[in-house]
């Protein structure tokens, strides 16, 4: 009984690590390719690498060992390279540089003046 909840739990851990490389992937192949370089990142492609080898890894290869480099690839973009990349590329994958919340579909909002 205990070995059966323990591979539960591997099996859920595994599937988060999993869900987090695949997040990550996306995350990456969003961001433009000017924005690594401006962030003195390495470039797209590496990191795109880097993360579908890390998905590969946990579909493909049930290796504990592998798949931990996969998941330390996965936090190092999280915690480094997209907070560096939103910084960079004004805060989003899609938004305006410059641009301010009280922005409109036809311009900034000025309260009906």
């Amino acid at each position: 009984m205990l070995m059966q909840g323990f591979t539960s739990f591997l099996g859920l851990l595994y599937l988060a690590m999993l869900v987090l490389a695949v997040v990550a992937l996306v995350m990456a192949a969003l961001f433009r390719d000017d924005a690594y370089r401006a962030a003195d990142k390495h470039n797209k492609g590496f990191w795109l690498i880097i993360l579908g080898i890390a998905v590969a890894v946990n579909l493909l290869v049930p290796m504990l060992f592998l798949q931990l480099a996969g998941l330390v690839a996965t936090i190092v973009f999280f915690v480094d390279v997209r907070p560096a990349l939103k910084q960079v590329s004004g805060g989003g994958f899609g938004r305006r540089r410059g641009g301010s919340s009280s922005d409109g579909p036809y311009g900034p909002y000025n309260g009906g003046r």
